[in-house]
């Protein structure tokens, strides 16, 4: 496993290069006020996966998936039921291709 530390302050191309990570099926470890959280792809079986294997975390002990609005949650119970999400919706399926 590599380690990258990635300065947005400093850094214009550090958000870009996280996200390349994550659509490769990375995970990221995100600072937030309290905790580390750990990122990856929502919608990436594997990358998922490796989720579980790095927290060592039950699988039947679900993770929560955050979405940057009420439409991608809609978009995530469509990806569970196999349907595409809607054309032109501001989604997660338009941020992943970013």
């Amino acid at each position: 496993m590599k380690t990258i530390l990635f300065h947005p302050e400093r850094d214009a191309d550090a958000i870009p290069q996280a996200a390349a990570i994550l659509r490769r099926g990375g995970l990221l470890g995100i600072p937030t006020e309290t905790v580390y959280g750990l990122g990856a792809d929502a919608l990436n079986e594997t990358a998922v996966r490796h989720i579980f294997e790095a927290k060592g975390r039950p699988q039947d002990n679900p993770l929560i998936i955050h979405v940057p609005d009420a439409s991608g949650g809609a978009v995530l119970a469509g990806a569970a039921d196999h349907d595409p999400a809607p054309a032109g919706d501001r989604s997660l399926a338009n941020y992943r291709r970013a």
